[in-house]
């Protein structure tokens, strides 16, 4: 699950990264012995709940397209996304959600040429209780963006922050949740950065069958209140969870389609790919 809509970077070597984690997932699919069902699905559940007493560490490649005006751009982000539940008392958790972009574009307009390195992190924090509250597993607390863009066109220039908070019901199979965040600017780091007033919604619906198999459908929506424009990518997703040695890992496969999005910005369909370390507490 991701976060806000930034600037978003990759290191050159993207698309190979793609094939070797997509090539490795499918030869440990066929290849490795699978946990133990219910070990699997109890964790594979634990996956899709954003503020879960669980350490991962997700690294996520994500292609978008058809950006610019001549729809000639496209963009290649790695996200590194780790997750760290810290235990403050017998009640209550704080999670820390981290986000860092690598990036690698090209031709996002006319004359732009290829741009690759590091975008602006995210960073979020979570303080939730450690037993649901009539059902409901919640979280609430705050979100920084910090410019840390290597290069111009890969950043905002412009630190940003306000609440961010996230609530999901698990049933049986399914969980079902939405976690969302607003942030404003407050300090530029440039005399022409841009000013930031952003909401980001992300409702989710996971299905958790046998085996480690999980089905999730989500968009990452962000409007923009400064130039009043709407982002809205569903993506659907397929995950297998599974073991490397004795190391539980998940595999994500997924689609993206763009619903809207402004005028320059990516289009139609994208792919997202991802390797999720899991160390369970």
């Amino acid at each position: 699950m991701a976060v806000v809509k930034r600037v978003q970077a990759v290191p050159a070597s993207q698309a190979s990264f793609a094939r070797i984690l997509v090539g490795l997932g499918l030869s440990v699919l066929a290849g490795s012995g699978a946990l133990a069902q219910s070990a699997e699905d109890d964790l594979a559940k634990k996956l899709a709940n954003p503020v879960a007493s669980l350490i991962s560490v997700p690294f996520q490649w994500n292609y978008d397209g058809r950006i610019g005006p001549l729809d000639k751009g496209s963009r290649q982000t790695l996200n590194i996304q780790p997750v760290i539940p810290i235990p403050l008392n017998a009640d209550w958790n704080l999670i820390s959600r981290t986000i860092v972009p690598l990036i690698r574009q090209t031709d996002i307009f006319p004359g732009a040429g290829s741009q690759a390195g590091v975008g602006d992190i995210v960073q979020s924090l979570f303080l939730s209780p450690a037993a649901p509250t009539g059902g409901i597993i919640w979280g609430v607390g705050p979100i920084v963006l910090v410019p840390t863009g290597s290069e111009r066109l890969l950043s905002g220039r412009q630190w940003a922050a306000g609440p961010t908070a996230v609530a999901l019901s698990q049933s049986g199979p399914w969980t079902i949740g939405m976690l969302g965040n607003h942030l404003w600017s407050f300090a530029e780091t440039r005399f022409d950065a841009r000013r930031i007033s952003a909401t980001f919604l992300n409702p989710f619906v996971t299905y958790n069958a046998a085996g480690g198999w999980s089905f999730t459908l989500q968009t990452e929506t962000t409007y923009d209140w400064v130039n009043r424009t709407w982002t809205v990518p569903v993506t659907a997703s397929v995950a297998k969870l599974t073991k490397i040695g004795t190391q539980p890992v998940s595999f994500n496969l997924g689609l993206r389609y763009y619903a809207s999005s402004p005028a320059g910005a990516a289009k139609g369909l994208g792919v997202r790919a991802s390797m999720v370390f899991l160390f369970p507490t």
